[in-house]
């Protein structure tokens, strides 16, 4: 399953030091524009606590957590839509990534020029947005005449729910606003408005990069990024780059502790970020616990067990008889596998169950 998220943000807001923290894949970060220049991927292991709960109960052989992709895109800059820069390799990265995280740099140092020559988040988002908008305005103007010949003269039910879709994008993105904020109600138009790609309608999530001394309640800057994001359905994270990379090059776990602590941190901005990337996917975790190996596996919200059973192997799901659910509260309560049965606390679903984050299972099948 791989969803990837793209970070994206103007040259020199600390992109490339924030996928360093994130992934051991080490991309150059040099202070000058486009020291990115092709896309570094990057497989993130997605932290999760109850993994190592369950290994203290079961003591298996391996901890397996599940992993999400980030990639790291070269730095945009004004006119990125028209070419400038490296503006089509940049958006036709953008679009093949199914989230953004967008960075914006909230912090003062004189060391680290910007292309602006001031620090500015709220500037420095409109200047992203208005890029993405325009290309999604191009996208979406070159297809209108075509699907509105075919709703008007073909009588094509399929072009009138596509040509309605482009309306409500083209009247948004004309008044600078991105596609997100548009909402559609039927199942066939939420399909069509998929199938345009417009960069503008990925879910994004904000990553406020501040100095040290405001990882822990933000700054100026942050307020002023809250304000202008409030009414879009997006969420703000603060985290400090420079410092997550300090915290990286830390060699034991205990260490890493100690120095959240000293910064008022109780966890990582790196770990906070990968939850927060896995969550904003629409991905949930299931986990198989057995001697062998304590497992998470990675599902779509909504997805049904033998959908989940499929995720493990193709057999699973074609010869689905039942799931045996155990909820993680449960089994951390009793204390075993065994303790839970004697206490009827173990589920029998059959195919029409829809898996919940956290849900730990046996699959039975039979081909």
């Amino acid at each position: 399953m791989s969803l990837q998220c793209g970070i994206v943000g103007l040259p020199n807001v600390g992109k490339s030091t924030l996928f360093n923290c994130l992934s051991n894949a080490k991309a150059q970060s040099a202070n000058f524009p486009f020291c990115t220049i092709e896309p570094n991927v990057g497989v993130i292991t997605v932290p999760d606590e109850r993994l190592n709960k369950l290994a203290e109960i079961v003591h298996p052989g391996r901890i397996v957590p599940t992993t999400v992709e980030i990639v790291d895109i070269a730095g945009l800059v004004k006119g990125a839509s028209k070419g400038e820069g490296l503006g089509n390799q940049f958006l036709g990265n953008i679009r093949e990534t199914d989230a953004i995280i967008h960075v914006l740099r909230c912090f003062d140092d004189d060391n680290v020029v910007h292309v602006d020559g001031t620090v500015d988040p709220v500037r420095d988002k409109a200047v992203i947005d208005t890029e993405l908008q325009l290309k999604d305005l191009e996208t979406v103007e070159s297809r209108l005449p075509k699907v509105e010949k075919l709703a008007t003269m073909g009588g094509n039910k399929d072009a009138k729910i596509e040509y309605n879709v482009l309306k409500a994008y083209k009247e948004v993105l004309e008044q600078g606003k991105n596609a997100r904020a548009v909402s559609f109600e039927s199942k066939e138009e939420q399909q069509a408005a998929r199938n345009l790609f417009l960069l503008t309608s990925k879910p994004v999530l904000y990553v406020c990069n501040v100095d040290e001394g405001s990882a822990a309640s933000g700054n100026v800057y942050v307020e002023q990024v809250r304000e202008a994001v409030k009414e879009e359905e997006a969420e703000i994270l603060v985290v400090a780059a420079q410092t997550e990379a300090d915290i990286a090059e830390l060699e034991t776990y205990e260490e890493r502790q100690e120095f959240l602590q000293e910064a008022g941190l109780e966890e990582s901005g790196v770990n906070r970020l990968i939850k927060a990337a896995y969550k904003m996917l629409q991905l949930e975790t299931f986990i198989t616990a057995g001697e062998m190996e304590v497992k998470a596996w990675t599902f779509h919200k909504g997805w049904k067990a033998p959908q989940c059973a499929g995720v493990i192997h193709t057999d699973f799901e074609r010869g689905f008889i039942r799931a045996e659910i155990i909820k993680y509260d449960d089994y951390i309560s009793y204390g075993s596998e065994a303790g839970v049965r004697e206490a009827g606390k173990l589920h029998i679903e059959g195919k029409e169950y829809v898996m919940q984050d956290g849900d730990i299972v046996y699959f039975r099948f039979n081909v």
